[in-house]
Formats: structure tokens, sequence, C-alpha cells
């Protein structure tokens, strides 16, 4: 981030030599096409996912298929397991369009298809960890006036609903 004036990310910023606001908060949500569903099944509880095929997004340095849920003060760790993975999400998301198993995505990628029903969101009791979305910068005595007002800008625009953030690119 030498470079850069201002990076964005989406979940927990990984390095505390950042500053990192807050732009908007994003859930992650466990998702499927009805096609999925109607040929495998809705699972009912987080470790039900273990005979199902899910799609795996291979992102960060997270763990590869440990799926985190919470309900009121507990926490599950499951291990999904599935047929397909990449680290495209956009690959995955298709896949999971297509009705090749379940997925794991930020609301902020799939508000639009579970809008129009072509996709389902599964286990909505329990939640998942976040995937809020960061404006990162270094940490200067002097932060620049244009990365304070485009930050602040970001936070107006992107504050709002994430259904609203959604563009059709059908």
């Amino acid at each position: 981030m030498q470079a850069l004036d201002i990076g964005i990310r989406f979940g927990e910023p990984p390095d505390s030599r950042v500053v990192a606001r807050k732009i908007a908060a994003n859930k992650r949500q466990i998702i499927e096409s009805p096609i999925y569903l109607k040929t495998h099944g809705r699972p009912q509880l987080p470790h039900d996912l273990t005979w199902h095929n899910c799609l795996i997004l291979r992102q960060d340095d997270t763990a590869y298929g440990l799926w985190r849920f919470t309900k009121g003060q507990q926490t599950e760790t499951v291990k999904v397991r599935g047929t397909l993975s990449s680290n495209d999400g956009e690959t995955v998301q298709k896949w999971a369009l297509d009705g090749h198993g379940i997925l794991m995505r930020a609301q902020w990628d799939v508000a639009r298809f579970i809008q129009s029903g072509r996709m389902e969101v599964l286990l909505q009791d329990y939640a998942l960890p976040s995937a809020d979305i960061y404006a990162i910068y270094l940490q200067k005595n002097n932060l620049a006036a244009k990365v304070r007002v485009f930050v602040d800008f970001l936070v107006r625009h992107f504050g709002e609903s994430p259904n609203e953030w959604c563009v059709s690119t059908t």
C-alpha cells in the first residue's frame, strides 16, 4: 500500500499498520439456486452442509472449506466439501446459479439474484463472518484532503442498503 492513497477491502483489514474506516455493512449468506434445492433438498442446520455439494471460493488466508456459523452464543465450524472451487468469485457464483452447489457469498454480490428469485438464502437463522467494506489507508499525521473527502463520499453513498448498490450486468 505504499504507493496508494487508499484501498477498498471486503472483510476485516489484515494489517494493523493501516487505518480502516468502515464504508458499509455487508453480510455473507449461504445461497443456492432453486435448481439445486429441488434436486438435493434444503439444509436445515449448518452440519447438514456436510452432505451437500458446496462450492468453495478461495480467498485471502481463510482456511479452505471451513464455514463458521453463529446463533446466539453458539458458534459452529463446518468443514464443507464440494466438487468445484476457485479463487474467482464470479465463476463460483455462476456455478451456483447453474445449480452445481451451495455457496457462501457476500450480500453485495448476490442481492440482485435473490431479489429476482434466481437464488435463495439458506440457514437464515445463523450469522456468518461479515464481509464489511472498508476504506484503508496508511496512518499519516496529515491525511490528504482528497482522501478524506473521497472516503466521506463512499460512506454516504454505500452506507445505504446493499440492495441499492446492485447494478444489473446481464
